[in-house]
């Protein structure tokens, strides 16, 4: 790598550096408290990752993904999922054009998908082959309708809500589409004195709240340097160990055996180490340590687990079996 590469790569470094401290002092302007959630959203955003976010309705989970888009300055669009919904509702559909020489032809008009952060508002309402609609989306960046592939702005992320109470009504996520979100992250209730300062603020919680801090273009060179972030090979073949522990037929680990019925399989160890180099340079490393990818375990993990009936019945937890691994 010559001299001007390397200086190049530390005025990145120190920009992402800046730049992650800057955009969670900003949310923090308008969402109070939730430290580690908002982490995780920014670890998931420099990842170029999806993530499920799972809370109880009225936790600000539409205003923390609404506001980073603005911090960001991408596209931001919502889709409020429910039962009724079509696949051409998120993706487009073909529409019959008659132009003035009365000669009829088709054109594909563009769906709320077609933006840098879509956020899919209690994607378990609506069923299966809606939800599906979403999956090449997710992997591929593009869409198809009439045969014809339609690429998506980049960068792309979706992020996606659940609330974990409420189950009349809803539609289980496929595991296929469970595995190409990232992290799940999970939201709780605030603390007393953030509650409190909330209580305080309302209903002024977006008021004055932060404009733009950097643009896409900016961003993608962040994500283009993400996968320059040290990591040894002896960390690797933890983060491989780790996931092949989940499963099974692959480990022998007794709590696993016991009590998975189904472990996460090879994009969650892609997906960990990739995030975890985003979680080092969001503390100002460029190298990975064990740290960075223990704090990153349990969001990655968990959704890509399955537990059986007699971890059900004996109350124990994904958490529980995680953090034993």
């Amino acid at each position: 790598m010559d001299d001007n590469q390397i200086t190049e790569d530390l005025d990145t470094f120190r920009s992402i550096n800046g730049f992650t401290q800057e955009i969670l002092g900003n949310i923090g302007r308008v969402i109070i408290g939730q430290d580690g959630v908002k982490k995780l959203v920014l670890i998931s955003i420099l990842s170029g990752g999806h993530s499920i976010i799972t809370g109880v309705p009225g936790l600000a989970k539409t205003m923390l993904v609404k506001n980073l888009a603005r911090l960001l300055d991408i596209s931001f669009s919502r889709i409020q999922f429910t039962p009724d919904l079509m696949p051409s509702d998120i993706i487009g559909a073909e529409i019959v054009d008659i132009g003035d020489d009365k000669r009829k032809s088709f054109r594909f008009v563009k769906g709320p998908v077609f933006a840098n952060l879509l956020l899919a508002d209690e994607i378990n309402r609506t069923p299966p082959k809606t939800q599906a609609a979403l999956l090449q989306a997710m992997e591929e960046k593009v869409v198809t309708s009439g045969g014809q592939n339609y690429e998506l702005p980049k960068p792309f992320f979706v992020f996606a809500t659940q609330n974990p109470i409420e189950q009349e009504g809803t539609y289980p996520l496929p595991e296929a589409e469970l595995d190409r979100f990232l992290f799940n992250i999970e939201i709780d209730y605030p603390g007393s004195s953030d509650e409190f300062e909330i209580a305080k603020r309302f209903p002024d919680m977006e008021k004055g709240a932060p404009g733009p801090i950097i643009g896409h273009e900016k961003l993608g060179v962040f994500l283009d340097f993400i996968p320059k972030v040290k990591i040894s090979d002896e960390l690797i073949r933890d983060i491989v160990g780790i996931v092949k522990n989940t499963r099974p037929s692959e480990t022998r680990k007794d709590i696993v055996k016991k009590y998975i019925l189904w472990g996460a399989g090879p994009r969650a160890s892609q997906y960990l180490m990739h995030a975890s180099k985003a979680n080092a340079l969001l503390k100002g490393h460029t190298v990975v340590s064990d740290e960075d990818v223990r704090e990153l375990l349990v969001p990655v993990l968990k959704h890509r687990i399955i537990l059986n009936f007699a971890a059900q019945a004996e109350g124990v937890t994904k958490e529980d079996i995680i953090n034993a691994l």
